[in-house]
């Protein structure tokens, strides 16, 4: 049947075909994908650009889902589902590290915590469940950043202004951002060492959808020279992100311990 409503249907096509893209594309392949005229498809996304649901990546003439598009993405993370899926694999990270953990998802440039989990007699932290926090000072949210396209990392840090700090420390410009990702990428997990808080570090691995793009982030944090030992709550953290990927996706896993 087609759609009584042509123009909602083709801005979501367009947010569906970018939303499966490893990264942004040219026009001419947008309008290919979706069908539609490459004057129609100019124009619509021009809109789209204007409501902050797309981004023009000006030097590479291509187009990529926008921060607004993020946070319908994000909204979704901080709804039900995701929620149900995390609350016992994080209860059972807790459990077993005696640490606090907290799963986290990307709203704009900042991450937004959506589910806590405190460990009894650990030190109090800023992040309650609803409290927003740069994202690129935290584990959380740069373990999520090293799983978008560059192109999408620029687009959320435009400028120095973006950069916001909490102690004066932590990447404040782009090119700094980029090389920790680099780095981030490698090891498959992030960390943080008193870049939020002083005297607190975390450890962080992204939550993946089906199309590989970062949804969450589960963290466990710690006060720094006293965690339970790096190598094992590496493995913890990245073993609970890789469960809430595959119950994500759909997959049946077996328990993990």
């Amino acid at each position: 049947m087609r759609s009584q409503v042509p123009a909602a249907a083709r801005t979501l096509r367009v947010l569906s075909y970018l939303a499966t893209q490893p990264e942004p594309v040219p026009l001419e392949q947008l309008a290919r994908a979706v069908g539609m005229p490459r004057s129609s498809a100019y124009h619509l996304v021009n809109v789209m650009i204007a409501e902050g649901f797309v981004t023009h990546v000006a030097d590479d003439r291509r187009y990529g889902l926008g921060v607004a598009a993020f946070e319908v993405g994000s909204g979704y993370t901080r709804q039900v589902p995701l929620q149900r899926l995390a609350r016992r694999p994080l209860v059972e990270l807790v459990d077993r590290l005696g640490e606090s953990g907290h799963l986290a998802a990307l709203h704009g440039c900042d991450v937004l915590y959506v589910l806590e989990e405190r460990a009894a007699g650990r030190a109090t932290l800023v992040t309650d469940v609803g409290v927003r926090l740069p994202a690129q000072l935290t584990a959380s949210g740069r373990a999520i950043l090293s799983r978008l396209p560059p192109a999408q990392v620029r687009a959320l840090f435009p400028d120095r202004e973006s950069f916001v700090t909490r102690r004066g420390v932590g990447p404040a410009s782009l090119s700094a951002l980029n090389a920790l990702l680099v780095e981030v990428r490698q090891l498959g997990y992030a960390t943080e060492d008193g870049d939020v808080t002083a005297g607190l570090s975390s450890i962080a691995a992204p939550v993946l959808d089906p199309s590989e793009h970062p949804i969450a982030s589960v963290a466990v944090t710690f006060e720094s020279g006293r965690g339970p030992g790096t190598d094992r709550v590496v493995d913890a953290v990245l073993g609970t992100a890789r469960l809430l990927s595959d119950r994500v996706r759909g997959r049946r896993t077996a328990d993990h311990g």
